[in-house]
């Protein structure tokens, strides 16, 4: 889908949002709270706010602007977040998600081979970032952290590097709860993006095809 139709997508969401109940949302959504002109909420370590009367989210940390994903992860945690949602404590890797399996080759291709080329050989890099993240370490794999996409969807990075003989690898878990709190195809937008600020972070350039 190519930069314009995301960006429609946006402004559809951003329409769409206004229809939404929002002391609902307060309910359904704890990690949502009420301030001042704002809903606000944690992505990724940052708090971010959606004015209740026009929809528009803004950054509230810095004025750094916002990804078309960022926003379209947003809306659609408000939108397809379930009454009954709940953490489940079983992580799964993306293709064993309910309904995620068309998009398994896809997340294999543009976010776990992305993840392992990106930090072969750079394993302290990927640690300081995802300290820098706020993320709890895992005793898995070389360098193993649970992140907050949201605080109702927790994503684990797990990273094996490389030697002579084998490649790096990686792996990335969300507990099996995820799909009733956002399509699933988000989790992949979700995914990507945590990958990007990791890059970004440990000042090294994404190797390979991503899907943000």
């Amino acid at each position: 889908m190519c930069q314009n139709n995301y960006e429609k997508w946006c402004q559809e969401w951003q329409t769409r949002f206004l229809t939404m109940d929002q002391k609902e949302l307060l309910h359904k959504l704890p990690e949502l709270k009420e301030e001042d002109n704002y809903l606000t909420l944690i992505y990724f370590h940052k708090k971010y706010g959606i004015h209740k009367e026009t929809g528009e989210i803004i950054c509230l940390k810095d004025q750094k602007p916002l990804t078309l994903f960022c926003k379209l992860n947003i809306y659609t945690l408000l939108w397809y977040c379930k009454d009954t949602a709940s953490f489940q404590g079983e992580w799964l890797p993306f293709r064993s998600l309910k309904d995620a399996s068309p998009f398994g080759p896809a997340f294999q291709k543009t976010v776990i081979d992305v993840f392992a080329a990106t930090f072969s050989g750079h394993l302290e890099e990927l640690k300081a970032a995802c300290e820098a993240m706020g993320g709890q370490k895992l005793s898995h794999s070389d360098a193993g952290y649970e992140l907050l996409a949201f605080s109702c969807i927790p994503v684990r990075f797990l990273f094996w590097d490389g030697d002579d003989e084998f490649p790096a690898q990686a792996n990335i878990l969300f507990d099996k709860s995820a799909t009733d709190y956002i399509h699933v195809e988000s989790l992949v937008s979700i995914a990507s993006e945590g990958l990007s600020l990791l890059s970004e972070l440990s000042n090294l350039p994404l190797n390979g095809n991503t899907f943000v």
